[in-house]
């Protein structure tokens, strides 16, 4: 059986790691590389960097931050913010990133995913999907959550993965930062529907919510970001806590 990952996810605005509820509200959390640093060291499997005004202010993600980083961390790093060619791929993979994770681009145009995954394999290649219920039905939202799209999750998803994408990065807007627990129903919907890892994000406040996220979530790894800045969850505790609950990590 594969083991399940724990990822911490660091937002960057202005080069700093920020933190806030359902998307808003801000606040600052640290320095990324000296997060990413402390992570690395206390059992993180991967990070996630994602620079989260990128989009909104039609700027690069930030490739020397992406280095410094590197030069600092001995575990996979994906970066996500503002990636919108083959070129803005190439800097990252090359400052060194180990994959780059795309939301509004990709929604825009669709047929980026075909071509980065033909460029850099589908392993480099996340698709971000920051969804919201209404009612019925889940729909997609872009520019850091601020745009609601015609787009719905599940076909979109599915849209995604077969053009190229080789992991999706589920973030559910109704819980993020709320730590009442992850989406575990349209995770779950997700999980049977595709064959790629599946990362759940949003609504991490207990260890129990991580139990249930690979339970009942069937995901594959699960991303939290205040519950680990603000040291409410030490990782390697929760990492301690899910063995004990039959649920295979990395110690």
């Amino acid at each position: 059986m594969l083991t399940k990952r724990i990822i911490p996810c660091l937002d960057i605005k202005d080069g700093q790691t920020v933190k806030g509820v359902n998307f808003v509200n801000l606040i600052q959390a640290g320095d990324p590389v000296e997060l990413g640093r402390r992570y690395s060291d206390e059992g993180a499997d991967e990070l996630v960097f994602l620079d989260i005004t990128a989009t909104v202010e039609k700027r690069d993600t930030l490739v020397e931050l992406v280095r410094k980083i590197a030069a600092n961390l001995n575990i996979p790093f994906t970066v996500g913010g503002g990636i919108r060619s083959v070129q803005d791929v190439d800097a990252l993979l090359n400052a060194g990133a180990d994959k780059i994770s795309i939301n509004s681009s990709a929604v825009k145009n669709p047929g980026l995913i075909d071509e980065l995954a033909l460029q850099f394999g589908s392993q480099c290649v996340v698709l971000a999907v920051d969804t919201r219920n209404h009612g019925i039905e889940d729909f997609v939202y872009v520019r850091g959550g601020r745009t609601k799209t015609e787009k719905l999750t599940l076909p979109w998803i599915k849209e995604a993965v077969d053009r190229g994408a080789g992991e999706i990065l589920l973030t559910s807007m109704d819980h993020d930062g709320v730590k009442t627990g992850f989406a575990n129903e349209i995770t779950a919907r997700v999980s049977e529907m595709v064959n790629v890892p599946v990362i759940a994000s949003g609504g991490a406040g207990a260890m129990e919510h991580f139990v249930d996220v690979f339970e009942k979530g069937k995901a594959d790894a699960a991303l939290a970001a205040s519950i680990f800045h603000f040291g409410e969850i030490p990782i390697k505790g929760l990492k301690e806590y899910l063995k004990e609950n039959k649920i295979e990590v990395r110690l």
